[in-house]
């Protein structure tokens, strides 16, 4: 499949999810795909395992904090999410500015990445608001 409809196929499967349940999950299997296509050289395949680890923590943590007993717990295992999803921006920026993986390729990813940062953010911004 050539990068153009790599590119067209993320976009549409990303779009429109507006679940994070859903959406978590489909960044992983995102991530999933990507690192399958990777080289096999050892620096990509380095960084890929770390892409995929942290990508595929991020629905973990978001479903364990649906179960949190605590508005604290809630709020440590979304930052615990928060973290992960910061850590796979960095892999996915190292895969793209390292030349592994074309940018154009890399863009949806890094897209949903962000806005799901910025949904977390403000997931958590509020439920501290609302203990205070």
């Amino acid at each position: 499949m050539n990068a153009k409809a790599e590119v067209r196929r993320m976009k549409d499967e990303m779009q429109g999810k507006s679940d994070l349940k859903e959406r978590t999950k489909q960044l992983a299997l995102q991530i999933i795909r990507l690192y399958e296509r990777l080289p096999k050289m050892t620096v990509a395949q380095t960084i890929g395992r770390q892409v995929l680890r942290s990508a595929m923590s991020v629905g973990a943590h978001y479903r364990e904090a649906q179960r949190a007993k605590s508005d604290a717990d809630f709020i440590n295992t979304m930052e615990g999410g928060l973290q992960e999803l910061d850590e796979t921006a960095y892999w996915l920026e190292l895969l793209g500015e390292a030349g592994i993986v074309k940018q154009e390729i890399l863009a949806p990813l890094c897209k949903e990445t962000d806005e799901l940062i910025a949904i977390f953010v403000t997931i958590v911004t509020k439920v501290k608001a609302r203990r205070k």
